[in-house]
């Protein structure tokens, strides 16, 4: 007897645990990518990877690629939520490696089981930024190739570039019909919202800096229980990691805040559409996603400060500046901030930035009512040609995919970085093999450094 209670107590606490993961990938619509049609980010199977988990694998592709999925319960909009959070999305961000996802959220109102009532969009910190986009359309067309080349798209604001092919990922970027038999195979299109951070590429690592809360692919992994969230409004990874989301943030098509007391079906779609250079496509992952259990003992801070990017490098002598307070995720007009920054730089009763001389310059804004509630940013300020840049550049290795050897045809020191920003092997180039067979299978980063001339790529280890 007590041996069944014992099982069956297990039997209870394992159904519990797996209740609060993802139940069901409803829809997978990728955008084109380097990790599309390739193992195990990016074909059909990668919907399956997320469910029950937090360690899943999952790519949406660049720019409006979404995924839909629940959990088999409704989320509460609860009180007792810890920090007024009600669920956590896992990705796989690097430090200063961001690639925003953005949320959105529905009612399963008319009881059909079926995501086809109204979206609303989870109103994250650059929501309300003045290069935000709201009812943006792009189009992809497939080049018809059989293997990786540059992928077309224009959007409804007469723009068009290119997701551009690298040498690391050979496979086609275009969602293949054998995986995606939904997507045409001449073109589609995709819409949303599209928020536009920096990408910085002045140094040898391309950074994305995190966004202030409200975006998936944001913030680093914690450790589990993953159903104790971290507070999105500080900068800390605290508990679970990951980012976690408030049912409350949600606006309709105006912008305008409802209140929902639960939700039946989310909706992460990529909301940033750059090139991060060697890193290829901005394209947010999933690994996961966990409901969050109530704890009313478990609070902290409230508010926050959030500055929109300030360019990489600063080359005009005014800038106009954007910040935003929010208390508890929504904006809040009546609050006041107090702003410094170092010599060579001030700001006026209008937040215009005025800089008079070439440097590193940190600007800090400061809540009037809340000292504790501050931010800060640091961005370069080149004036005339008073610094020489730095020359960045493709690093040359074979064979890549890689199993035991690398040759590199550059000189000088060799770096390389797992997709965590950790490093896991350096050496000096000295015109011989790089042995790699220590290093488990993966993505890794190489960066070799030679005076002022810095390469970089990908490395696939099998």
């Amino acid at each position: 007897m007590q041996k069944l209670w014992i099982v069956t107590s297990i039997m209870i606490f394992t159904l519990n645990t797996q209740a609060q993961h993802i139940a069901e990938v409803l829809t997978y619509q990728p955008a084109p990518g380097q990790l599309i049609n390739e193992a195990p980010w990016g074909v059909a199977s990668a919907a399956q990877s997320i469910v029950g988990t937090t360690t899943g694998t999952m790519t949406l592709g660049a720019w409006g690629g979404y995924v839909v999925f629940r959990f088999d319960t409704p989320v509460e909009n609860h009180p007792d939520h810890p920090f007024g959070v009600d669920f956590t999305i896992f990705g796989n961000p690097m430090p200063d490696w961001s690639e925003p996802g953005i949320v959105w959220v529905m009612q399963d109102t008319n009881n059909n089981g079926e995501p086809d009532d109204t979206w609303y969009e989870l109103a994250g910190s650059d929501y309300y930024f003045s290069n935000t986009i709201k009812n943006y359309e792009v189009t992809y067309t497939n080049p018809q190739q059989n293997q990786a080349a540059n992928v077309p798209w224009n959007d409804n604001m007469g723009q068009n570039g290119l997701i551009i092919a690298n040498s690391t990922h050979t496979q086609p970027y275009y969602p293949l019909n054998a995986d995606f038999q939904q997507i045409p195979n001449e073109n589609y299109t995709l819409t949303g919202t599209r928020i536009q951070p920096e990408v910085d590429s002045t140094t040898f690592m391309t950074k994305v800096r995190k966004r202030g809360f409200g975006y998936v692919d944001n913030q680093l992994r914690g450790t589990e229980p993953w159903t104790t969230p971290d507070n999105p409004y500080t900068n800390e990874k605290e508990n679970a990691g990951g980012d976690a989301f408030d049912i409350s943030w949600a606006v309709d098509d105006n912008g305008n805040y409802v209140d929902l007391n639960e939700i039946d079906f989310i909706k992460v779609q990529n909301g940033m559409l750059a090139h991060g250079g060697w890193l290829g496509e901005i394209s947010t992952e999933i690994t996961g996603a966990a409901k969050v259990l109530p704890n009313a003992a478990l609070s902290g801070v409230d508010q926050m400060i959030v500055l929109r990017d300030l360019p990489p490098v600063i080359s005009t002598t005014d800038l106009q500046l954007e910040a935003l307070v929010f208390d508890q995720g929504r904006p809040i007009e009546t609050e006041t901030i107090v702003w410094t920054c170092t010599e060579g730089a001030s700001i006026d009763e209008n937040r215009q930035l005025h800089v008079t001389q070439s440097g590193i310059i940190t600007i800090t804004a400061t809540l009037q009512s809340n000292e504790a509630i501050t931010t800060s940013v640091t961005a370069t300020v080149y004036l005339g040609n008073a610094i020489q840049n730095v020359i960045y550049q493709t690093l040359d290795v074979y064979p890549n995919p890689a199993v035991d050897f690398i040759h590199v045809e550059q000189q000088g020191e060799l770096f390389i970085y797992n997709t965590h920003g950790q490093l896991v092997h350096n050496e000096i180039l000295q015109n011989k093999p790089v042995d790699v067979a220590h290093l488990p299978k993966g993505l890794y980063i190489l960066k070799c450094f030679n005076n002022k001339i810095v390469s970089t790529t990908k490395l696939l280890k099998k």
